[in-house]
């Protein structure tokens, strides 16, 4: 299976189920699309009937660009087989009610008041609240007792900002450190936050008990201060980046993301 889409004036073919991606001549673009429902000498003709008043498109290139397509397809890059089809049914019967992530609103409340939030400023159209301990205990639970085999369960700690919530976050990861051992489970937990709260307590904690941690910041100042600022409407830039740093040079065997518009 193959997607053919035009961005920004370039001709794009995504090969599915490789995952190849190759950038094209609107040329080779027609052609592709037409190369697995019609013959050679069809496509030949159908290009120089297209491209009859430009001299470069002769049936010596189109030959050229048809031998090159063939070869892609032999080599696994276009036209590829869906060699998951087979198994696609026996994975999911393996996998069918079985649930390996969380993702935890801790808080629907947050400290900025950014013009796009997608959240409605973290309260998602609701009332701000703060996610209890017991909640979000139940929901460990659940995931723990919904994911099968899986050994390796998925948490993410998100909001509006979580950190506004930060002692049942580490309440939580304290509880959910507990149960690993008999209930034969690794627990990797994401921090998302947009920097705000963050100091030493963070770091550590950041660095103990985080697989990673995501950043929120959108690109340089001039553009994140228009749109991410607090609620006298003044930007966070100045607040966030050096606490951002501080954190990206504590973390040690961590990663990080950066999530934002630029």
């Amino acid at each position: 299976m193959i997607h053919r889409y035009e961005l920004g004036g370039h001709h794009i073919v995504l090969d599915v189920y490789s995952g190849s991606v190759h950038l094209v001549d609107e040329v080779a673009y027609d052609v592709i699309g037409l190369y697995e429902d019609h013959s050679r000498e069809e496509i030949i003709e159908a290009m120089l009937e297209k491209y009859a008043g430009n001299p470069e498109v002769t049936r010596e290139e189109l030959e050229e660009c048809l031998d090159q397509i063939g070869q892609l397809k032999e080599a696994g890059k276009l036209f590829a087989p869906d060699t998951f089809a087979p198994i696609a049914g026996q994975l999911k019967q393996r996998t069918a009610g079985v649930v390996k992530a969380l993702c935890l609103h801790v808080a629907h409340t947050c400290n900025l008041n950014c013009a796009y939030c997608f959240a409605s400023q973290g309260k998602y159209h609701g009332d701000r609240a703060v996610m209890s301990f017991e909640v979000d205990k139940q929901a460990l639970d659940f995931l723990i007792e919904n994911s099968g085999t899986r050994r390796n369960l998925e948490v993410d700690f998100f909001g509006g900002e979580p950190l506004m919530n930060f002692d049942v976050v580490k309440q939580l990861v304290a509880y959910a450190r507990s149960r690993e051992k008999e209930a034969n489970k690794n627990f990797r937990f994401t921090l998302t936050t947009n920097g705000m709260l963050i100091d030493d307590d963070v770091i550590d904690f950041a660095n103990r008990e985080c697989s990673n941690v995501v950043l929120s910041l959108d690109g340089r100042k001039e553009i994140h201060d228009r749109y991410r600022v607090d609620y006298a409407g003044k930007g966070s830039w100045d607040q966030i980046v050096p606490k951002f740093q501080k954190l990206v040079k504590a973390l040690v065997g961590r990663d990080y993301f950066f999530s934002g518009f630029f």
